[in-house]
Protein backbone atom coordinates (compact mmCIF):
# COMPACT_ATOMS: atom_id res chain seq x y z
CA UNK A 1 0.00 0.00 0.00
CA UNK A 2 3.13 2.47 0.57
CA UNK A 3 4.34 2.21 -2.53
CA UNK A 4 0.81 2.41 -3.99
CA UNK A 5 0.39 6.09 -2.30
CA UNK A 6 4.07 6.64 -3.33
CA UNK A 7 2.99 5.87 -7.26
CA UNK A 8 -0.06 8.11 -7.02
CA UNK A 9 1.43 10.59 -5.39
CA UNK A 10 -1.08 10.77 -2.86
CA UNK A 11 -0.18 12.53 0.79
CA UNK A 12 -0.27 9.62 3.70
CA UNK A 13 -2.50 12.09 5.57
CA UNK A 14 -4.54 12.45 2.26
CA UNK A 15 -5.03 8.27 2.47
CA UNK A 16 -5.72 7.85 6.54
CA UNK A 17 -8.16 10.54 6.20
CA UNK A 18 -10.62 9.19 3.85
CA UNK A 19 -9.70 5.41 5.34
CA UNK A 20 -11.26 6.71 8.76
CA UNK A 21 -14.12 8.23 6.53
CA UNK A 22 -14.96 5.34 4.51
CA UNK A 23 -18.45 4.20 5.16
CA UNK A 24 -19.66 7.96 7.11
CA UNK A 25 -22.79 9.28 6.06
CA UNK A 26 -21.94 12.67 3.99
CA UNK A 27 -22.54 16.18 5.50
CA UNK A 28 -23.39 18.07 2.23
CA UNK A 29 -25.26 15.35 0.78
CA UNK A 30 -28.57 17.01 0.93
CA UNK A 31 -26.39 20.32 -0.51
CA UNK A 32 -25.01 18.37 -3.27
CA UNK A 33 -28.69 17.76 -4.43
CA UNK A 34 -29.47 21.07 -4.26
CA UNK A 35 -26.47 22.40 -5.96
CA UNK A 36 -26.88 19.91 -8.85
CA UNK A 37 -30.32 21.01 -9.10
CA UNK A 38 -29.87 24.47 -9.74
CA UNK A 39 -26.82 24.11 -11.47
CA UNK A 40 -29.26 21.93 -14.00
CA UNK A 41 -31.70 24.42 -13.66
CA UNK A 42 -29.90 26.86 -15.31
CA UNK A 43 -28.06 25.09 -18.06
CA UNK A 44 -24.38 25.82 -16.59
CA UNK A 45 -24.67 29.36 -16.77
CA UNK A 46 -24.47 30.09 -12.90
CA UNK A 47 -20.98 30.06 -11.36
CA UNK A 48 -20.59 29.47 -7.39
CA UNK A 49 -21.43 32.93 -6.25
CA UNK A 50 -24.38 32.63 -8.62
CA UNK A 51 -25.70 29.10 -6.96
CA UNK A 52 -25.03 30.66 -2.94
CA UNK A 53 -27.25 33.29 -3.69
CA UNK A 54 -29.97 31.03 -4.82
CA UNK A 55 -29.70 28.77 -2.23
CA UNK A 56 -30.10 31.93 0.27
CA UNK A 57 -33.35 32.79 -1.74
CA UNK A 58 -34.28 29.39 -1.15
CA UNK A 59 -33.69 28.99 2.89
CA UNK A 60 -30.25 27.93 2.65
CA UNK A 61 -27.32 29.90 3.85
CA UNK A 62 -23.96 28.54 2.89
CA UNK A 63 -20.71 29.94 2.50
CA UNK A 64 -19.74 30.44 -1.69
CA UNK A 65 -16.63 28.96 -0.54
CA UNK A 66 -18.17 25.75 0.70
CA UNK A 67 -20.69 26.12 -2.91
CA UNK A 68 -16.77 26.45 -4.42
CA UNK A 69 -16.06 23.36 -3.45
CA UNK A 70 -18.61 21.00 -3.25
CA UNK A 71 -19.24 22.38 -7.21
CA UNK A 72 -15.46 21.38 -8.03
CA UNK A 73 -16.45 17.84 -5.85
CA UNK A 74 -19.22 17.79 -8.22
CA UNK A 75 -16.97 18.35 -11.56
CA UNK A 76 -19.73 21.61 -11.87
CA UNK A 77 -18.09 24.48 -13.63
CA UNK A 78 -19.55 27.48 -15.18
CA UNK A 79 -19.58 27.04 -18.97
CA UNK A 80 -20.18 30.69 -19.71
CA UNK A 81 -17.15 33.03 -20.98
CA UNK A 82 -16.75 35.49 -26.79
CA UNK A 83 -18.79 40.26 -33.28
CA UNK A 84 -20.03 43.43 -33.03
CA UNK A 85 -22.02 45.22 -35.78
CA UNK A 86 -20.44 48.27 -37.01
CA UNK A 87 -23.10 50.69 -37.94
CA UNK A 88 -20.93 53.81 -38.10
CA UNK A 89 -20.94 54.68 -41.22
CA UNK A 90 -20.25 58.21 -41.20
CA UNK A 91 -22.00 61.39 -40.35
CA UNK A 92 -25.09 61.05 -41.85
CA UNK A 93 -27.79 62.80 -39.40
CA UNK A 94 -26.74 64.35 -36.09
CA UNK A 95 -24.70 63.23 -33.73
CA UNK A 96 -25.91 64.42 -30.17
CA UNK A 97 -23.46 64.65 -27.17
CA UNK A 98 -22.19 62.32 -24.26
CA UNK A 99 -24.90 63.62 -21.67
CA UNK A 100 -24.84 59.51 -19.84
CA UNK A 101 -20.65 59.98 -19.52
CA UNK A 102 -20.70 56.42 -18.22
CA UNK A 103 -22.65 57.56 -15.39
CA UNK A 104 -24.30 53.97 -15.50
CA UNK A 105 -26.24 53.93 -12.17
CA UNK A 106 -29.93 54.72 -12.69
CA UNK A 107 -32.21 55.87 -9.41
CA UNK A 108 -35.52 54.34 -10.70
CA UNK A 109 -36.90 52.78 -13.82
CA UNK A 110 -37.04 54.86 -17.05
CA UNK A 111 -34.84 56.97 -15.93
CA UNK A 112 -31.55 55.72 -18.16
CA UNK A 113 -31.58 53.28 -21.36
CA UNK A 114 -29.23 51.90 -23.50
CA UNK A 115 -29.24 50.09 -26.52
CA UNK A 116 -27.07 49.00 -29.50
CA UNK A 117 -27.06 46.28 -32.51
CA UNK A 118 -25.32 43.18 -32.46
CA UNK A 119 -24.88 40.15 -35.24
CA UNK A 120 -25.50 36.74 -35.37
CA UNK A 121 -24.12 33.99 -37.85
CA UNK A 122 -26.04 31.02 -37.84
CA UNK A 123 -26.71 28.94 -41.15
CA UNK A 124 -24.78 30.98 -43.30
CA UNK A 125 -27.32 34.08 -42.62
CA UNK A 126 -26.61 36.86 -40.38
CA UNK A 127 -29.33 37.62 -38.07
CA UNK A 128 -29.09 41.34 -35.96
CA UNK A 129 -30.32 41.65 -32.85
CA UNK A 130 -31.78 45.31 -31.43
CA UNK A 131 -32.62 45.43 -27.76
CA UNK A 132 -32.79 48.23 -25.55
CA UNK A 133 -31.72 47.40 -21.71
CA UNK A 134 -32.80 50.02 -18.73
CA UNK A 135 -30.20 50.85 -16.21
CA UNK A 136 -31.89 51.02 -13.01
CA UNK A 137 -31.87 47.20 -12.77
CA UNK A 138 -30.34 45.44 -16.04
CA UNK A 139 -34.27 44.36 -17.27
CA UNK A 140 -34.19 44.14 -21.30
CA UNK A 141 -36.81 46.33 -22.04
CA UNK A 142 -38.31 44.99 -26.02
CA UNK A 143 -35.88 43.94 -28.56
CA UNK A 144 -36.12 43.29 -31.98
CA UNK A 145 -34.61 40.60 -34.67
CA UNK A 146 -34.01 40.71 -38.66
CA UNK A 147 -32.26 39.26 -41.45
CA UNK A 148 -31.27 42.75 -42.17
CA UNK A 149 -29.76 45.78 -39.82
CA UNK A 150 -32.37 48.11 -41.86
CA UNK A 151 -33.57 51.27 -39.85
CA UNK A 152 -36.98 49.58 -39.22
CA UNK A 153 -35.15 47.27 -36.94
CA UNK A 154 -34.13 50.31 -34.61
CA UNK A 155 -37.72 52.12 -35.23
CA UNK A 156 -39.87 49.26 -34.19
CA UNK A 157 -37.68 48.50 -31.32
CA UNK A 158 -38.17 52.39 -30.08
CA UNK A 159 -41.64 52.17 -30.68
CA UNK A 160 -42.67 49.06 -28.75
CA UNK A 161 -39.81 50.61 -25.77
CA UNK A 162 -42.22 53.75 -25.78
CA UNK A 163 -45.16 51.86 -24.40
CA UNK A 164 -43.41 51.09 -21.39
CA UNK A 165 -43.30 55.16 -20.48
CA UNK A 166 -45.27 56.73 -18.45
CA UNK A 167 -46.56 60.70 -18.12
CA UNK A 168 -43.98 60.85 -15.05
CA UNK A 169 -40.87 59.21 -16.49
CA UNK A 170 -38.31 61.52 -17.50
CA UNK A 171 -36.13 59.30 -20.04
CA UNK A 172 -32.18 59.51 -21.47
CA UNK A 173 -31.61 57.12 -23.90
CA UNK A 174 -28.07 56.43 -25.30
CA UNK A 175 -26.48 54.29 -27.97
CA UNK A 176 -23.36 54.69 -30.48
CA UNK A 177 -23.37 56.65 -33.60
CA UNK A 178 -24.64 54.33 -35.54
CA UNK A 179 -26.11 55.57 -38.06
CA UNK A 180 -29.80 54.53 -36.82
CA UNK A 181 -29.71 56.85 -33.98
CA UNK A 182 -28.66 59.72 -36.05
CA UNK A 183 -31.83 59.56 -38.46
CA UNK A 184 -34.04 62.22 -38.27
CA UNK A 185 -36.71 60.13 -37.61
CA UNK A 186 -35.34 58.60 -34.72
CA UNK A 187 -34.33 62.08 -33.50
CA UNK A 188 -38.13 63.09 -34.02
CA UNK A 189 -39.82 60.63 -32.24
CA UNK A 190 -37.75 61.12 -29.24
CA UNK A 191 -38.62 64.65 -29.42
CA UNK A 192 -41.94 64.22 -29.67
CA UNK A 193 -42.51 61.92 -26.34
CA UNK A 194 -39.90 64.18 -24.43
CA UNK A 195 -37.15 61.82 -24.43
CA UNK A 196 -33.18 63.05 -24.41
CA UNK A 197 -30.48 61.54 -26.48
CA UNK A 198 -27.41 60.48 -25.71
CA UNK A 199 -24.50 59.20 -27.89
CA UNK A 200 -20.98 57.54 -27.24
CA UNK A 201 -17.62 59.38 -28.03
CA UNK A 202 -16.72 57.58 -31.70
CA UNK A 203 -14.90 54.61 -31.30
CA UNK A 204 -15.27 54.32 -27.89
CA UNK A 205 -16.86 51.25 -26.74
CA UNK A 206 -16.85 51.92 -22.57
CA UNK A 207 -19.13 54.70 -23.22
CA UNK A 208 -21.73 52.29 -23.73
CA UNK A 209 -20.29 49.30 -21.49
CA UNK A 210 -23.71 48.10 -19.59
CA UNK A 211 -25.04 46.83 -23.24
CA UNK A 212 -21.82 45.55 -24.80
CA UNK A 213 -21.28 43.44 -21.42
CA UNK A 214 -25.30 41.87 -22.08
CA UNK A 215 -24.35 40.90 -25.81
CA UNK A 216 -21.47 38.82 -24.42
CA UNK A 217 -23.28 37.28 -21.60
CA UNK A 218 -26.23 36.68 -24.29
CA UNK A 219 -23.27 35.16 -27.08
CA UNK A 220 -22.05 33.14 -23.99
CA UNK A 221 -24.82 31.89 -22.33
CA UNK A 222 -27.26 31.55 -25.54
CA UNK A 223 -25.13 31.08 -28.61
CA UNK A 224 -22.15 29.17 -27.68
CA UNK A 225 -23.88 27.05 -25.02
CA UNK A 226 -26.75 25.86 -27.54
CA UNK A 227 -27.07 24.31 -30.63
CA UNK A 228 -29.75 25.01 -33.07
CA UNK A 229 -32.02 23.23 -35.25
CA UNK A 230 -32.74 26.37 -37.50
CA UNK A 231 -33.14 30.42 -37.84
CA UNK A 232 -36.50 29.66 -36.35
CA UNK A 233 -35.39 27.61 -33.72
CA UNK A 234 -32.48 30.40 -32.58
CA UNK A 235 -35.13 32.93 -32.59
CA UNK A 236 -37.57 31.09 -29.96
CA UNK A 237 -34.32 29.79 -27.91
CA UNK A 238 -33.34 34.01 -27.94
CA UNK A 239 -36.81 34.84 -26.81
CA UNK A 240 -37.01 32.45 -23.92
CA UNK A 241 -34.15 33.36 -22.93
CA UNK A 242 -34.74 37.07 -22.88
CA UNK A 243 -37.37 35.71 -20.51
CA UNK A 244 -35.12 33.71 -18.86
CA UNK A 245 -32.44 36.71 -18.19
CA UNK A 246 -35.80 39.14 -17.16
CA UNK A 247 -37.07 36.87 -14.56
CA UNK A 248 -34.89 34.37 -13.45
CA UNK A 249 -31.22 35.02 -14.38
CA UNK A 250 -30.24 36.58 -10.63
CA UNK A 251 -27.66 39.49 -10.33
CA UNK A 252 -25.17 39.74 -7.52
CA UNK A 253 -25.11 43.59 -7.83
CA UNK A 254 -29.34 43.14 -7.59
CA UNK A 255 -28.57 41.91 -4.02
CA UNK A 256 -29.34 38.05 -5.16
CA UNK A 257 -32.21 39.33 -7.36
CA UNK A 258 -33.31 39.03 -11.05
CA UNK A 259 -34.06 42.35 -13.10
CA UNK A 260 -37.87 41.60 -12.91
CA UNK A 261 -37.73 41.09 -9.15
CA UNK A 262 -35.65 43.67 -8.04
CA UNK A 263 -37.94 46.53 -10.06
CA UNK A 264 -40.68 44.98 -8.43
CA UNK A 265 -39.00 45.11 -5.01
CA UNK A 266 -38.06 48.76 -5.21
CA UNK A 267 -41.43 49.68 -6.66
CA UNK A 268 -43.22 47.82 -3.47
CA UNK A 269 -40.17 49.57 -0.93
CA UNK A 270 -41.30 53.42 -2.55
Amino acid sequence: MKALIQIADIPRSTYYYWVKNIGNPDPDAELKVWIQSIFDEHEGRFGYRRIRDELRNRGHKVNHKKVQRIMKDLGLKCLVRMKKYRSYKGTVGKIAPNILDRDFKAEKPNEKWVTDITEFKLFGEKLYVSPILDLFNGEIITYTIGSRPTYSLVSTMLDQAIERLTDVDTLLIHSDQGWHYQMKQYRHTLREHGITQSMSRRGNCYDNAVIENFFGIMKSELLYLKEFESVEHFKQELEKYIEYYNHKRIKIKLKGMSPVQYRVHAQHAA
